[in-house]
């Protein structure tokens, strides 16, 4: 079903089991009121007329309700284009292709998203707007890199800024931004705040999706790093850094990063000291199949990267690390929808509801670390609470007793709502 808006009205879902984002409990029969785009009343006792106010209700027939999901690494324009697409498709269609992924990302019931490298600012507008739908974004605009580094997908062939070259294909998109020097950095940054950045993207390791950095590199200097700090401080905001390596971690960390963003080849010390110090780690629950690489060079990083999900997961349970979830899904559009199997995946590493948990209010206690520069900051996320946004999903079944129902939303997720809108119903 299209949308429906309830704007102004009011929305009353009868009969639900609720699991509120944070709590371990599910609460039996419970009725959830909205009104506008949040919600005004959740009861145990069955919510009476509201006389003179246009009304909808729906039985929820005791099935599971729960906050919408969250990804807090998600590349929406690199989820829907492939490689050709960014080197030789038509500007107009990346963003086309962008938006038909963002409404296919919101029908797998997820109603916000960090997006970590790509134009989407706009796209974004596009949607808070109401003329297409999709989740909440909150754009990192392009993602920063050194020459060389893990977002520098220009051709070997193509001269440096530095030295009079062009932007890249994927720079002219916005996609990446290639800076060298503090200056430079310190220009992109602020670029990147000027489009709508609520947080910034670095990219200070190796990558298994890039071509010229090994995983071992150390890209951006320390006073690179910390001019790209300052400046997001300035803004009351936030740097997030893409690093998988100990020494990228901790030159990150050195630097006053407060996410990082993989870090699956940590040890356990570094792993600790990311707790230590308050930081934030989006991990993805990584399997090799998550993607495909056709030369041995990037397909050994991505198992090397991948074989150290398990051990890093545990760590960061172990020493009470801040840890969100992200899919960071790139360039295959026909695996876009393993974000749903990748979530489900938590429930080899978590307990359902500390999955549950970091997929809803833990990743959006990340997400308003962006502070001023939080696009959706008069309301709660990620909670099923009086005063929260009203986005919310029903399932048929039980998630904290079978996290599997979540990685098929097609068959299971009955209900969508962002917003106080109705995205889908089929209850």
């Amino acid at each position: 079903m299209s949308s429906t808006s309830t704007a102004g009205k009011r929305l009353v879902i009868r009969n639900v089991a609720v699991f509120d984002g944070i709590s371990d409990q599910v609460t039996e029969n419970c009725d959830v009121v909205i009104s506008g785009a949040t919600i005004t009343a959740v009861s145990t006792s069955p919510v009476g007329d509201e006389p003179g106010v246009e009304t909808t209700e729906i039985d929820g027939r005791g099935k599971f309700l729960m906050p919408g999901m969250s990804d807090a690494h998600v590349h929406l324009m690199g989820n829907a284009n492939n490689y050709l697409d960014f080197v030789m498709g038509p500007t107009g269609l990346l963003f086309a292709n962008t938006i038909s992924e963002a409404k296919r990302m919101l029908h797998r019931g997820f109603t916000s998203v960090r997006d970590m490298g790509g134009d989407t600012a706009p796209v974004k507008t596009v949607i808070d707007r109401g003329d297409f739908e999709g989740p909440r974004i909150f754009p990192s605009q392009a993602m920063i890199s050194q020459t060389s580094g893990h977002g520098d997908f220009a051709f070997v062939y193509e001269t440096p800024y530095e030295f009079g070259g062009g932007p890249s294909r994927t720079d002219s998109i916005g996609f990446t931004r290639t800076a060298d020097g503090v200056e430079r950095v310190l220009t992109a940054v602020r670029e990147q705040l000027r489009k709508g950045a609520s947080q910034i993207k670095l990219t200070i390791g190796g990558g298994a999706a890039s071509m010229y950095d090994p995983l071992y590199t150390l890209q951006f200097t320390p006073d690179e790093m910390r001019a790209a700090v300052q400046a997001a401080e300035d803004y009351g905001t936030y740097v997030a850094t893409h690093v998988y390596t100990v020494p990228g971690i901790t030159r990150a960390i050195e630097a006053g990063v407060r996410s990082i963003e993989h870090g699956h080849l940590a040890d356990e010390a570094t792993v600790a000291l990311i707790g230590e110090k308050g930081i934030w780690l989006s991990m993805q629950p990584f399997a090799e199949d998550d993607h495909h690489y056709p030369d041995p060079d990037r397909a050994g990083k991505n198992t090397q990267i991948c074989n150290g999900t398990s051990d890093v997961y545990g760590w960061a349970k172990k020493h009470g690390v801040k840890t969100a979830f992200g899919t960071d899904l790139l360039l295959e559009p026909e695996s876009a929808a393993r974000q749903s199997v990748m979530a489900a995946r938590l429930g080899e590493f978590y307990s359902n509801v500390e999955a549950l948990t970091m997929l809803t209010s833990g990743n959006a206690s990340l997400f308003e670390m962006a502070g001023e520069r939080n696009p959706y900051g008069s309301a709660r996320l990620g909670v099923i609470a009086e005063g929260a946004w009203a986005d919310l999903l029903i399932f048929d079944g039980n998630p904290v007793q079978d996290i599997s129902v979540i990685a098929d939303p097609e068959k299971n997720l009955e209900l969508i709502v962002k917003g106080g809108s109705i995205v889908k119903n089929t209850l």
